[in-house]
Parts: C-alpha cells; structure tokens; sequence
C-alpha cells in the first residue's frame, strides 16, 4: 500500500476506502475485471476520481490494496490437536485458496500494484501470523515447534512458488510432505510431476 493510503487508517479515510474497495468488489463482479476504470470506481463509491487517485496513485495500487484486504485470513487456524496436523490443515487450505483463479488474481494484484512491496510484506505477516499462532498453540501442548521463518521458508515459499509458477501438483500429499519437512521428518521434499 502505499503511504498515501495508509495516512489517515480512520474516520472519513476508513469510511472512502471500505466504500471504494466494495465499489472495486462489486462492479468486478458485474462487468469483469478489465472494465475497471478509476472514474467508475469512483462513481460507486460515491466520491471523486481525484479522491482515488491522491489515496491510491492509479488503478493498479488500488487494486493491489484491494487485493491484500482479500488475502487477510477471517479466521484463526483451527485446532486439529497437534502441531503435524495443525500445519498440514493450514497448508493444504493455504494451497487450495492461493492456487484458486481469485486467490492468484488476487497475489499478482497485491505484487504489482507496489512497488515498495509494503504489500508483499503484509501478505507475508498474514501468513506468518497464522504460523505463530499454530506455532504458540503447539507448544502450549509440550511440542517442539520450528521457528516460524523456518515454516515460512519450508511450507509456505515452495507454495507461492508453485501457486505462481507450477500448479499443476498442489495435493494435499504434496502439502504434507512440506508439513513433514519442516517438522524435519523427510529430508527432501519428492518430485512432482510437471
């Protein structure tokens, strides 16, 4: 986001952009995504295009704003009774919604629209968030739990790899063997196929 958007997080400020992130959400459900337009988001939000374009710069930050709104987690992970099976839920629900159509739309929009990547940092903090409380969980229960950067390295980078990249093979088979290699229980993560 950048540092217009983030100004002002109250007030008018939070009332402008949840009217004008619905406005994006519903008019890309009508007439699609490449009908956007700033002076039609705007139109339905109710406020100027130069109120969009001085929080947001143009479209494409807009949309990236938007779009890390989307990707922040409604939920706490659940609690399947164990580290293993906590990580292995979180990861393989972690796939399924990443690898969706809206859930890459949503990724390549929070990257590109910028260029600072203050975005990409807050899609990191999301995930590593969700790892921290399975992680605090986990060890409420006795268990040894891996720092979360060794999670985020070992389940959650070979996943954005694959969901941006390689998406033919996000199973939940290829998800536990990520799980088991961070719990360094496998040595190698196996081969998919291409």
């Amino acid at each position: 986001m950048s540092a217009r958007a983030a100004a002002r997080p109250g007030g008018r400020s939070a009332r402008v952009q949840q009217s004008v992130h619905q406005a994006v959400r519903d008019l890309e459900a009508e007439l699609g995504r490449d009908a956007l337009t700033v002076p039609l988001i705007a139109a339905r939000a109710g406020v100027t295009p130069s109120t969009v374009y001085r929080r947001w710069g143009d479209l494409r930050e807009l949309l990236s704003d938007v779009a890390v709104e989307r990707l922040r987690p409604d939920t706490a992970p659940a609690d399947h009774g164990s580290l293993r099976a906590d990580l292995a839920a979180w990861a393989e629900q972690f796939a399924e919604e990443m690898s969706s159509p809206a859930g890459r739309t949503y990724i390549r929009d929070a990257l590109l629209g910028d260029p600072e990547q203050g975005n990409a940092a807050r899609c990191s903090d999301y995930a590593a968030e969700q790892l921290k409380d399975i992680g605090v969980r986990a060890a409420g229960r006795g268990e040894a739990v891996p720092d979360v950067e060794t999670l985020l390295d070992v389940v959650v980078s070979p996943l954005m790899y694959r969901i941006l990249f390689r998406p033919s093979d996000l199973s939940a088979t290829y998800t536990d063997h990520l799980v088991e290699a961070a719990l360094g229980r496998t040595p190698t993560i196996p081969r998919t196929k291409s």
